[in-house]
């Protein structure tokens, strides 16, 4: 199947500018994002399709190439499977796009990530950590400390990996630049390749001394303290970047990111669906046939709430905006309650003729007053 023309894609003129391509891809992925269409793979291959156009004509490289050639001028770029998707939590490219409005959940942290770039010292090792949260937290956003274990910059050699008196040296091999070309002939000609350098790694320079602590890397293992702000509404499985709190980089080499993760903690008496929350509350018999004003917990406090006369077992309230904000800033869910008449188990002899009284007094109605499971659903939606 023939692909689309990237452009055509995110709905943008060949004349875009780079501004007006990534608010288009914006808008699609915003649309499309997997995990706003869960189980639709119509909306993935959407998603996928977008995300690979905007990788494409957010390159100023490629997208010249694709403006005079086509695909075909990128088929080598992808390979021979074409555009290959990561996982989008990985990426950190599209975090930067997804990052100004997702409220800082998928970035927003401080910009890109430093790159290693054709020489230098490596990066610092991204960590992932969990959060567990309640949903008492979630709800109202929270502050939490995190203790970790990371390499950070070594205090004897600042960092630099050279013993205390000494200085790191330009590499002999490939004179700072961190690459070396090669030249090999063949029956075609001559071809010529481009590589990290094998004295330094790539790094352009070199450590003569290094540092006893430790040992040349300018990295030591230590802990530390750190921490987030983490919204109200986020969701298992989202995370929050922290910009250079990951491993520090070997020799001065950019630090890497911490990446919090979010755990939702089961909880006693709440259940969550999306950004509403779902309760069952129990209530006697007399309650629920004369009706009574009762008190009913959310996860913001106690509130009131009115059972009428005669309301049926598991039938279901909505308490208005007393879930979970919305992430993004678009409102507030609500909570359900769903009305559980209780049985009593044991009787006194007096309660046991009075619910006699009342079977014979209320025998042949109870069935023609019956509601479905669907019909009690469908009233809670039509409040």
């Amino acid at each position: 199947m023939a692909k689309r023309d990237y452009y055509e894609v995110l709905g943008v003129g060949r004349d875009a500018n780079d501004g007006e391509i990534k608010t288009a891809y914006r808008k699609q992925a915003l649309k499309y994002h997997p995990d706003r269409n869960p189980d639709d793979s119509q909306a993935e291959a959407r998603f996928k399709e977008s995300s690979e156009a905007y990788e494409v004509l957010s390159d100023p490289q490629k997208k010249s190439q694709y403006d005079r050639y086509g695909h075909a001028a990128l088929e080598g770029n992808f390979g021979s499977g074409g555009f290959q998707w990561s996982d989008f939590t990985h990426a950190t490219d599209f975090e930067d796009v997804f990052g100004d409005f997702f409220g800082g959940i998928f970035g927003g942290g401080g910009g890109r990530r430093r790159q290693r770039g054709p020489s230098g010292p490596p990066p610092g090792r991204d960590l992932k950590i969990s959060v567990p949260l309640t949903l008492e937290e979630i709800a109202r956003g929270v502050e939490k400390k995190i203790n970790l274990t990371r390499q950070q910059p070594c205090s004897s050699c600042d960092g630099s990996g050279a013993a205390p008196g000494s200085k790191r040296r330009t590499c002999d091999t490939c004179g700072g630049m961190g690459q070396v070309q090669q030249v090999s002939r063949s029956f075609f000609g001559q071809s010529v390749s481009v590589g990290a350098c094998p004295t330094c790694g790539g790094e352009g320079q070199m450590v003569a001394d290094p540092c006893r602590d430790c040992r040349g890397e300018g990295t030591v293992r230590d802990s530390a303290t750190i921490t987030v702000k983490i919204p109200a509404g986020v969701a298992a499985g989202n995370y929050i970047p922290l910009r250079g709190q990951g491993d520090a980089g070997q020799r001065g080499g950019p630090a890497g990111d911490c990446l919090v993760f979010i755990e939702e903690k089961e909880h006693e008496h709440f259940a969550r669906d999306g950004n509403d929350i779902l309760y069952r509350l129990p209530v006697s018999v007399s309650q629920a046939a004369l009706g009574d004003d009762v008190e009913v917990p959310t996860l913001l406090g106690k509130v009131r709430m009115k059972i009428p006369e005669g309301t049926q077992s598991g039938r279901m309230f909505r308490l208005r905006e007393k879930g979970i904000p919305d992430v993004e800033g678009r409102g507030v869910g609500d909570q359900l309650v769903e009305v559980a008449v209780w049985t009593p188990t044991r009787l006194s002899p007096r309660e046991r003729d009075l619910f006699e009284e009342l079977e014979h007094l209320h025998q042949g109605r109870v069935k023609s007053e019956g509601k479905g499971f669907f019909e009690r659903m469908r009233e809670v939606f039509r409040d």
